[in-house]
């Protein structure tokens, strides 16, 4: 299959999924129930991709490239009204914000892993991860909260570099402090959750944006096995059809 830029007039691009673990637990939804509004780098669009991949999804992949601005047209923001990435289409039903994405693909799919536990004080404590990421880091790294630092405030860049280093040091250390009681190899057991489909982006948040991270032994060790995974690899930014070519691996 082949796209464009622009996410109106491109053609769908195929995202199969790894075979599944236990066939038991495979329901194959046609590729065209799904389809996924996200960019290759955003980290938000990052742990929808993971979660489709975890839960063995076909989907089709539609690139809105933050970098031209194509979340601001119009036509997007008829899809979702912030502009924001991903935006989960499934059969004409959109759902935006990545939490509330992987909830509702866990819960309406029996396919591939179950990444939200019975047991009410694991799924609360996985949710707290989540949250964690997604509502006291993640938005302090975004790139609009940056531009906004940088052409409002007339922020300097070591002073962007010391917002950052302090607000991903401060989530990623909580999360080093709550899965510490929890983490097998992934962040709770042996299986992985939808906590290392947050935690992971955020690792490589952290890379690129140069905060040091090196305290955090458990993150970085859930990291390490999370990113040798099918499901992550599949998912990583780096091997996304809108990924530039000289970005692009294996």
């Amino acid at each position: 299959m082949t796209y464009t830029n622009n996410f109106l007039t491109q053609k769908p691009v195929d995202h199969a999924r790894h075979s599944c673990a236990q066939k038991n637990l495979c329901y194959i939804h046609d590729m065209n129930d799904l389809k996924l509004y996200n960019f290759f780098r955003s980290s938000t669009s990052y742990r929808a991709r993971i979660v489709l991949e975890l839960k063995n999804l076909k989907y089709t992949y539609v690139p809105v490239s933050l970098s031209s601005g194509e979340q601001n047209q119009d036509s997007y923001r008829k899809v979702n009204s912030l502009g924001g990435v991903p935006t989960l289409d499934h059969n004409g039903k959109l759902i935006s914000q990545s939490f509330a994405i992987a909830e509702y693909l866990d819960e309406v799919f029996d396919s591939g892993l179950q990444l939200l536990p019975a047991d009410p004080y694991l799924r609360a404590k996985i949710r707290q991860v989540c949250e964690i990421i997604n509502a006291d880091t993640h938005p302090l790294q975004n790139l609009k909260v940056l531009q906004y630092l940088e052409k409002i405030l007339s922020a300097s860049a070591d002073q962007k570099q010391q917002w950052m280093n302090r607000w991903i040091s401060d989530g990623v250390n909580a999360v080093e402090n709550v899965i510490s009681q929890f983490a097998g190899d992934y962040c709770f057991g042996n299986e992985p959750t939808v906590a290392d489909a947050f935690l992971v982006p955020q690792v490589f948040s952290a890379a690129r944006f140069n905060v040091d991270i090196s305290a955090c032994k458990n993150v970085l060790r859930v990291n390490e096995n999370c990113i040798k995974h099918p499901a992550f690899v599949k998912a990583h930014p780096f091997r996304q059809p809108d990924t530039p070519a000289d970005l692009k691996v294996n």
